[in-house]
């Protein structure tokens, strides 16, 4: 039996309670023990066999005759005779006194094993013995009932007893199918799969033992897949870098024996153990494949997995869909429509040859195609998974000839068409290959072709108004993928869907901001910006009203912000641009401006880090409202004459003071602009008013990572220092801003073309304030730079590099005498 040692681990015990006296004839004289194989020898005496065979050996061994362990008499002879009368009462009495003592050890287990539970332990110990002994006696434990006392004690409060009971167990039912059939009763095998999750290492490694020698007999097998958690237990073992060899390898092999049943492959591929139902799929027969491929339709597979999936299976999945029947290919669909959607495992079934049967079966029309719309659908959301891994699909053919791909017009048109003569779940799908197609500059001027020769602009606008949101969105992100290859185009048909698209901009349901909010402003901000009509058309909906009212509430927080916060932010903002864009158009757009107050608006916009598409439209936007100035400012009275004689003073390129001006300017005017000005009424960048800093924060821009903002915050800026205002005083506006500095940077640094001939002319602007250009004729680096626009720019860029350097001295400053005698002939 099992007791504790000074370690407290569980060593055996002796049996010996349990053992009855054997009759002296049954002892073997040389091993005192009762012969299992008793034979008589020349002299009458009996021996076991093995002991008195040895017994002759050694006697041999040593030289002398054989002779009688007991006698000491010489042997003539030492042919043995086996005692069979004697072997055969013996083998009774074990047999009755095996009786006796499983009846005693039965007793034992079921008289309050938890009071005494030595005694327990010495049943249990005297059950394994006998069943080692002897596989017979393994029937008479059966028969004795004590298979189900030794499984109540599983729920034993003693550890020790709990450990002993998966020892004798796993001993009673090994090579014992009946056995294990009476230990598989009941609810005992959920007890065992129990102690899979136990904390005690010793409780674990003997329990999956015992679910080992259980599985090997096909009927409890079963059971144990069918029990919950039993095979996520075991998969978790049989992976387990902590448990011990002999437990991982045991509960590999038990999944092995539930294997060759179906249920417990799906159970084990839920689970993550795969490759069984994998090596099924590929080696079984066309019955069982569909089983397996329904499976795998059915699971979630974790991106890595589906990597794995389709290249074991790929082929076969795309074979079946080629030549399956249609149940079968009506799981590898499902199927693939798991594997699809991860790029990776995208591109290897499209290198496995799946697009070609699957836009067959898409186009495929009428009752001959056997191909029910609900596998369209299901081929359609595989088509755009596809189509959105980013696979070329320009050298992917659809025919054997290799003409037609996915971009071809005709196929487009078909998609086209069929999008068109479907329900809303295919619609959306097949809108969504679109998208997909289009989101590429390689791929979508093939489809905008298609789009303008099959006349279907009007049909996708139109989805614009369909029932399902789902639609609307797929259809919005179309049109905003193709505005830049067809804007004119959408803009003259967008006109009558105005009012939809403003509807839902400025529906405020739930409070979030919804993707087709996002999507639909999007779609206008995208549109030709100097398109008059339709921005004559948005006015007069009340479009800018609305997008201002909404740009406000979003600064305020008074929209609750999601991920489609920043998205729809940007489109309005270049909704709102182009209105700017068309001041000079009308009297009430200017009007519109000052009451929204959009000067202060984009003011605040233009701070916005994080959103560059916000702070560049907004820069575009003030610099656009910026011009309007010089057109609003309200001129006063001509001044009285001021003292001459102003100067500048720059250090570091600082800000140049203007007091003489000063002196001379009515209070409240303008130093640029020289009238009365204001943000918001006049739009003058100068005059902030309040706080408003416009100057400062689109200084501020001048240091942005992306170019594109820094040369609209340049550009805004430059309106103070241009024709028709007081470029001196505009510079002095820059100075108090601590934007100089920033400027000349920015043509020292020449980071891309467009950058430099904005900088080089501003630059040239601010020189020519005298003070200024001594400062800066120190810094060779900006001569430098100056050299560089006037020996590469274009040729604008060169004539203003030229008059720079001028200021600089770098240049003569020729008199125009000289030049006219120059070109006398």
């Amino acid at each position: 039996m099992m007791a504790r040692n000074s370690d407290g681990e569980l060593e055996e015990q002796s049996t010996e309670g349990y053992q009855e006296a054997a009759f002296e004839a049954f002892m073997c004289p040389l091993t005192k023990q009762v012969m299992q194989d008793p034979v008589t020898i020349e002299t009458g005496q009996t021996f076991e066999r093995e002991a008195i065979l040895k017994w002759f050996r050694e006697c041999r061994d040593n030289g002398r005759r054989p002779t009688c362990p007991l006698t000491q008499r010489e042997l003539r002879t030492t042919d043995i005779n086996p005692s069979i009368a004697l072997r055969n009462v013996i083998d009774e009495w074990r047999a009755r006194n095996d009786e006796k003592d499983l009846e005693k050890a039965c007793n034992a287990l079921h008289m309050h094993p938890e009071d005494d539970e030595d005694d327990t332990l010495r049943a249990m110990a005297y059950i394994s013995q006998i069943c080692q002994r002897s596989g017979a006696k393994k029937n008479l434990v059966r028969a004795q009932g004590i298979i189900s006392t030794l499984a109540d004690l599983l729920k034993s409060s003693s550890r020790r007893v709990r450990l002993k009971s998966l020892q004798v167990l796993r001993t009673v039912v090994e090579d014992n199918d009946q056995n294990k059939e009476e230990l598989g009763k009941g609810d005992t095998v959920r007890t065992i799969i129990k102690f899979l999750s136990n904390e005690h290492i010793q409780e674990r490694e003997l329990a999956v033992s015992l679910l080992y020698e259980l599985s090997e007999y096909e009927p409890v097998c079963v059971r144990i897949g069918a029990i919950y958690g039993a095979i996520l237990l075991l998969v978790g073992m049989g992976s387990s870098k902590s448990e011990n060899m002999m437990a991982v390898e045991k509960a590999e092999k038990t999944l092995k024996n539930l294997e060759k049943y179906d249920t417990n492959i799906k159970q084990m591929a839920e689970n993550g153990r795969l490759q069984p139902l994998l090596t099924k799929l590929l080696q079984g027969g066309p019955e069982v494949q569909v089983t397996m491929v329904e499976y795998l339709g059915e699971l979630a597979l974790a991106n890595d997995v589906k990597v794995v999936v389709a290249e074991q299976v790929g082929t076969l999945l795309v074979s079946i869909i080629k030549t399956g029947g249609l149940p079968a290919r009506e799981a590898t669909l499902k199927a693939m429509r798991e594997m699809s959607s991860n790029e990776l495992s995208a591109k290897i079934l499209l290198q496995a040859g799946i697009l070609p049967p699957l836009v067959k079966d898409l186009f495929s029309v009428g009752a001959s195609s056997h191909f029910p719309m609900r596998l369209k659908e299901v081929s359609a959301t595989i088509l755009a998974n596809l189509v959105a891994s980013g696979a070329s699909f320009r050298s992917i053919p659809l025919d054997d000839a290799g003409t037609q791909t996915l971009l071809s017009e005709d196929v487009v048109h078909s998609l086209l068409h069929l999008i068109s003569n479907t329900g809303p779940a295919v619609e959306c799908k097949l809108l969504n290959v679109l998208v997909g197609l289009t989101s590429s500059p390689d791929t979508a001027q093939d489809v905008v072709s298609a789009i303008k020769s099959s006349g279907a602009t009007i049909s996708l606008i139109q989805f614009l108004e369909a029932a399902h949101r789902e639609i609307r969105v797929e259809s919005l992100k179309l049109l905003r993928n193709v505005s830049p290859y067809m804007g004119a185009e959408l803009a003259d048909a967008l006109g009558g869907h105005l009012s939809s698209l403003l509807r839902v901009i400025s529906d405020a349901g739930g409070g979030g901001v919804t993707e087709e909010q996002a999507a639909a402003v999007g779609l206008l901000g995208d549109l030709p910006e100097r398109d008059s009509k339709l921005t004559r058309q948005l006015f007069e909906l009340g479009a800018f009203g609305t997008l201002s009212t909404k740009l406000a509430e979003l600064r305020r927080g008074a929209i609750r912000g999601n991920r489609y916060t920043t998205p729809l932010t940007e489109g309005m903002v270049k909704v709102m641009y182009r209105l700017t864009c068309m001041l000079q158009e009308a009297p009430e757009y200017v009007e519109f401006a000052r009451e929204a107050a959009l000067a202060p608006l984009f003011v605040e916009l233009v701070q916005v880090n994080g959103q560059d598409a916000v702070q560049l439209y907004s820069a575009m936007a003030l610099e656009k409202l910026s011009l309007e100035t010089r057109n609003l400012t309200v001129i006063p009275d001509p001044p009285p004459p001021a003292p001459s004689g102003s100067s500048f003073l720059c250090a570091c390129f600082g800000a140049p003071s203007s007091t003489g001006a000063a002196a001379g300017r009515p209070v409240g005017v303008c130093r640029v602009h020289g009238g009365f000005c204001s943000l918001r009424e006049s739009f003058c960048l100068a005059e902030g008013g309040a706080g408003g800093k416009a100057v400062e924060r689109l200084v501020a821009c001048l240091d942005h990572l992306n170019p594109e903002v820094v040369e609209a915050a340049l550009a805004a800026l430059a309106t103070l220092v241009g024709d028709g205002v007081e470029a001196a005083e505009g510079v002095g506006v820059l100075g108090d801003a601590d934007g100089l500095r920033p400027v000349v940077d920015i043509l020292v640094e020449n980071r891309t073309e467009a950058l430099r001939r904005r900088a080089v002319w501003v630059v040239e602007r601010i020189l020519r304030v005298e003070d200024i250009a001594q400062e800066v004729a120190a810094d060779q680096t900006v001569a430098s730079a100056l050299v560089e626009a006037y020996r590469n720019g274009d040729p604008r860029t060169r004539h203003t590099a030229e008059r720079a350097l001028r200021h600089l001295d770098r240049i003569p400053n020729f008199s125009s005498a000289f030049h006219a005698q120059a070109r006398r002939p």
